[in-house]
């Protein structure tokens, strides 16, 4: 896990690729009970909606964002701002990118900036976010 002392605004911050399934998909929204059929049902999502396809939850790559920060930092430290916003919808057979860089250090409280990104198939962020995390 990184040490404060060696973090430099600008660094990368690693992330993980996510295709998820139809099964992903119920089984997230199911522990949520999110029961918006746009993350299960095509005909409804395309037809009445008007989407290109079942949509990926929102909430689900607010996760994910999460996670990238988390994973990074470890347990040297605490996640003490998290916020995001969903700006592109995504759909099911999209394989969807997280990850983030440092934005900014402040060495006197442990705090670190991180911007973080969740990225389509072209590049496109469909959902941008920030946390603060803090060295112990």
């Amino acid at each position: 896990m990184p040490k404060l002392k060696e973090l430099s605004v600008g660094q990368s911050i690693k992330g993980h690729a996510y295709t998820p399934t139809n099964v992903s998909l119920f089984l997230y929204n199911a522990a949520i009970w999110n029961a918006h059929r746009i993350h299960y049902d095509e005909t409804y999502a395309t037809e009445i909606e008007k989407h290109s396809g079942i949509v990926i939850d929102g909430p689900l790559q607010g996760d994910w964002l999460a996670q990238v920060a988390t994973n990074w930092l470890g347990e040297d430290g605490v996640l003490v701002e998290f916020e995001y916003s969903n700006r592109k919808a995504a759909y099911l057979g999209q394989t969807l990118v997280s990850g983030g860089e440092i934005s900014s250090i402040d060495p006197e409280t442990g705090s670190v900036r991180l911007e973080l990104f969740i990225k389509d198939e072209v590049g496109d962020v469909t959902s941008p976010g920030s946390a603060i995390v803090r060295f112990d």
